[in-house]
This record gives structure tokens, C-alpha cells and sequence, in this order.
């Protein structure tokens, strides 16, 4: 239990430090403890994947395949994010946006941010998940409402009453779990824990079962960005600081799914599969829900976060079309959207601060101004519309051949139809960015090297995870898919 302790332990001291000491050692310091806690979360990773579940604390902690698999998203994303923000933010500084005292806040809430959310994906008990979830959205909103501008102010503001009805619709999915219970475990401390819930799902009360699902999606689906739930998302994303957007848009929806689908592996278990379908029917509406967004955007970070919305349509979908490779995809695209989304608002972070603007149509000629981050931009792009050879495209076209061999035909077309609208959609204004002439007060040259460096860590999973899929991955994903459906613990 000694790494579990670390993991949690090491944001926290890392934020309090970098509050309390100088930003220049402050801002490499994070950095540091944001590796080593890569390292810690492989190493548990490695345990719980080639030996056995963690538990302890009074069976409080439980970590398996799936919540070791979201764990090493948050310490990567988390550590390739750190990197880049000392970049990022040193620009905010030279530019007189905000001041050094601002930066150490900036440190502060980021590392809590990753600390809350590590914390919901180790906890065992619904009612710590719960707490966990709301802490993620109450520390992230301070990060949203940076800059302090109206705007920004307004987009955490709408955040923070969106998530507070979604947590309160989910608190309340989790209080109709535990009454469907209620004959099994009377008084029992344990029936809110969800390994016992899941070891008797067989046995729980279908109807309480089934309504306290669909408050729980609706819940955690708000923080997750499902639509209809998701019109804080766009706002929130593109207010925050970029890498803050990148951690908004790369894992913190994972998280919020991660609590839909523990109990939806216990629901689906109660109701013999009859929980799927609403998983699809979500799905496919945030993804159809991007379309029109898609197609009239103006700022280039609400367009990214609008495709954020769309991917997590595509996750659930993937989960709710359900069998061995249709969870095999939707947890492979887990993956590969938490890379190519973060990677994409790197590369944004980058050209909005050399452009002065979000704004696309002031935007033009960034492969000339800026070739390094101008070309990762485009692949990128190509990459989170699921064009071959990159990554997106592997798990897209998995979820689709899935959908097709379970019979989900008119599910599967729509996906296809809408996927290629949103690759036009975002594609025509990709490409009048990248290409064209700059304007001539945009100074041709890349950011901050920090800010260029940390591009290439995600840029190699976009890249290589799309021509090949390692074995020892594959059989880290069969895992994953083995928990969702509601194998043995």
C-alpha cells in the first residue's frame, strides 16, 4: 500500500510546495515530481496487471485493471502537461498577464486537480467516488476562472451550477443503489463499497438498480460532457490555460466516465444487458450533438472541446454496442483520445499565444510561422478525426466493426455518417489555419522550448499506437475490458 500512499501524497506536497517556495525552482520542482509519479503509477500498474487487484485500508482502496488503466492516463497526462505549463506559463509572465504570485496558485490547484482525481480512481466506496468526482470539479473550477476575465469568471460559473446539479442527480443514483440493496446488507458499512455491490448485483433490486443507472449517467454523464448535459464543457475548455485544457479534455472526462461505468458493469449485471442501450442512445446523441457546433465554429479551443463531447459519445457508444471488441474499443479510444485531444491543445496553447487570438479567421499560415508546432497541429488534427494511419483511427474503426457484428446497424451508420461530417467540419478549418499566408505582425518562431519539447511525448503514441498496437498493450486492454464486463474480482 506504500506506492497508493505516494501517488495520493505527491501531488498534494508537490502543490503546497509550489505555492510556498520560489516559481523558478518551484516550476522545474514539479516537473520532477510529476515523473516520479509516472513512475509509481507503472509500478502499480505493473502489479495489478501481471499479478493481482491492490486492496487495503479497510478495503477503502481497490485498484484493478480499469482503475489502474485510468491512473496511468492522469500520471502521463498529468506529467506531460506539468512540462509544458512551465513553457506556458513563463510566456504568461514575459507578456505581463499575470505575475509570479499568480503562477504559484497556478501550481497550486493544478497538482490538487491531479491529486482528486487520482483519489477517485482508487477509492473503492461509491460514496468516497462521489466526494472525489465533486472535489475534481470544485479545485478545477478555480482553474477555469484563471485569468479572472468576465468570460472566464462566467464559464466557471456555469461549470460549477452544471456540476453541481449533475453531482446532485448522481448522489442521489447512489443513494437508489444502495436501498436496491437494502435487503442484502442491512446495516452493513460495506454496501456502498463497490466490489460487494458488484459480487451481488445478481441479487439486488432490478427496479432500484435501473433507476439509480440512469441518474448516475445523468450525473456523472454532465461531468463527462454527454449531451445534453455538456454545455459547460465548451466554455470551461476554452476559458482555462491550455495545458489546463488539455488535462480538462485528456482525463478528466475519462474520470467522470470511469463512475458511470463501475456501476454500469453492476446495473448490466443486474438487468442481464439491458443497461446498454442507453448507453448507446447517449452516445450517439453527443456525438450527432457536435455536428451543427462543429461546422459554424469561430474559436479554436470551443472547437476542440467540442470534439471532446464527440469522443465521449464514441466511448460510451463503444461500451454500450458492448462484447470483447466492442469494449476493446472503446477502452483503446480511452486511450488514444486522451493522447491526440491533449496534443491538440498543446499545439493550440502554442499558436494563440504567438497569434494573440483564438479567433481561427485571424489565424492563417502557422506551418510558415511556426513549422515544428504548425506540422504536430496538423497531424493532430488528422489524427482526432480518425484519418489512417493514426491512432484514433484504430479504435474508431474497431467500435465500428463491433457495431456491425452485434447487429447495431442503424447505431453503426449514424456513428459513420456523423464521424464524417465532424472530419469535414473541423478539417475545413484545420487546413485554412496550416496553410495559407501569415499575417505579417505574427512573429515567425516556435514558443518557449518547454512548450515545444512536451509536443513530442504524445506525438509518439499518436503516431506509433496507429501503425501498431504493442501485445503487452493488448493485453493490458483485455483486462480493462474484462472488469467492464463484470468479470471476477
Amino acid at each position: 500500500m506504500g506506492e497508493v500512499s505516494l501517488l495520493l501524497i505527491i501531488p498534494l506536497v508537490t502543490a503546497v510546495l509550489c505555492w510556498k517556495i520560489n516559481v523558478r525552482v518551484g516550476e522545474k520542482l514539479q516537473v520532477i515530481t510529476t515523473l516520479f509519479n509516472v513512475v509509481v503509477g507503472l509500478f502499480i500498474a505493473k502489479t495489478v496487471f501481471f499479478h493481482a487487484p491492490i486492496t487495503g485500508w479497510h478495503r477503502l482502496i481497490y485498484i484493478d485493471a480499469l482503475s489502474a488503466f485510468n491512473i496511468l492516463l492522469i500520471v502521463l497526462i498529468g506529467f506531460v502537461a506539468s512540462l509544458y505549463s512551465v513553457g506556458y506559463m513563463n510566456h504568461e509572465v514575459a507578456e505581463k498577464i499575470i505575475g509570479d504570485n499568480k503562477v504559484r496558485h497556478y501550481y497550486l490547484w493544478f497538482h490538487l486537480f491531479l491529486g482528486t482525481m487520482l483519489a477517485v480512481s482508487v477509492v473503492n466506496n461509491l460514496g468516497f467516488l462521489w466526494v472525489g468526482i465533486e472535489l475534481t470539479t470544485l479545485v478545477s473550477a478555480l482553474l477555469v476562472a484563471f485569468y479572472r476575465k468576465g468570460t472566464s469568471l462566467e464559464a466557471a460559473w456555469k461549470y460549477l451550477i452544471m456540476g453541481s446539479v449533475g453531482i446532485a442527480f448522481a448522489l442521489l443514483g447512489i443513494i437508489f443503489l444502495y436501498l436496491s440493496g437494502g435487503d442484502l446488507f442491512g446495516e452493513s458499512t460495506d454496501a456502498l463499497n463497490w466490489t460487494v455491490l458488484h459480487q451481488a448485483a445478481k441479487h439486488l433490486n432490478p427496479q432500484w438498480t435501473l433507476i439509480a443507472f440512469i441518474f448516475v449517467l445523468v450525473g456523472f454523464g454532465t461531468k463527462a460532457g454527454l449531451a445534453p448535459m455538456h454545455f459547460w464543457l465548451p466554455d470551461a475548455h476554452s476559458q482555462a490555460p491550455s495545458p489546463v485544457s488539455a488535462v480538462l479534455s485528456g482525463v478528466l472526462l475519462n474520470t467522470a466516465l470511469y463512475g458511470i461505468f463501475r456501476i454500469y458493469t453492476i446495473t448490466n449485471t443486474t438487468l442481464d444487458g439491458k443497461a446498454a442501450p442507453y448507453l448507446i442512445v447517449f452516445g450517439l446523441f453527443s456525438i450527432a450533438i457536435t455536428v451543427p457546433f462543429m461546422l459554424v465554429q469561430h474559436d479554436l479551443k470551443r472547437m476542440l472541446a467540442y470534439s471532446s463531447v464527440e469522443h465521449m459519445g464514441i466511448i460510451t457508444l463503444g461500451v454500450g454496442i458492448g462484447g470483447a471488441l466492442g469494449l476493446y474499443g472503446a477502452v483503446l479510444h480511452m486511450f488514444h483520445h486522451s493522447m491526440a485531444k491533449s496534443l491538440l491543445f498543446f499545439t493550440a496553447g502554442n499558436i494563440t499565444q504567438n497569434y494573440h487570438s483564438k479567433r481561427m479567421e485571424r489565424i492563417s499560415g502557422v506551418l510558415k510561422t511556426m513549422p515544428i508546432t504548425g506540422s504536430i497541429f496538423l497531424i493532430a488534427a488528422f489524427a482526432i478525426t480518425g484519418t489512417p494511419p493514426f491512432n484514433v483511427f484504430v479504435s474508431e474503426f474497431t467500435i465500428m466493426r463491433a457495431g456491425f457484428q452485434s447487429g447495431h446497424f442503424v447505431a453503426t451508420v449514424s456513428f459513420l455518417l456523423f464521424v464524417v461530417l465532424i472530419f469535414s467540419g473541423m478539417m475545413y478549418y484545420v487546413v485554412r489555419m496550416a496553410f495559407g499566408e501569415a499575417p505579417t505582425k505574427v512573429e515567425k518562431k516556435e514558443m518557449n522550448r518547454w512548450s515545444t519539447a512536451a509536443l513530442f511525448i504524445p506525438l509518439i503514441a499518436v503516431i506509433v499506437f496507429g501503425l501498431y498496437v504493442p501485445p503487452f498493450f493488448q493485453e493490458v486492454i483485455q483486462q480493462v475490458t474484462v472488469v467492464l464486463q463484470g468479470g471476477k474480482l
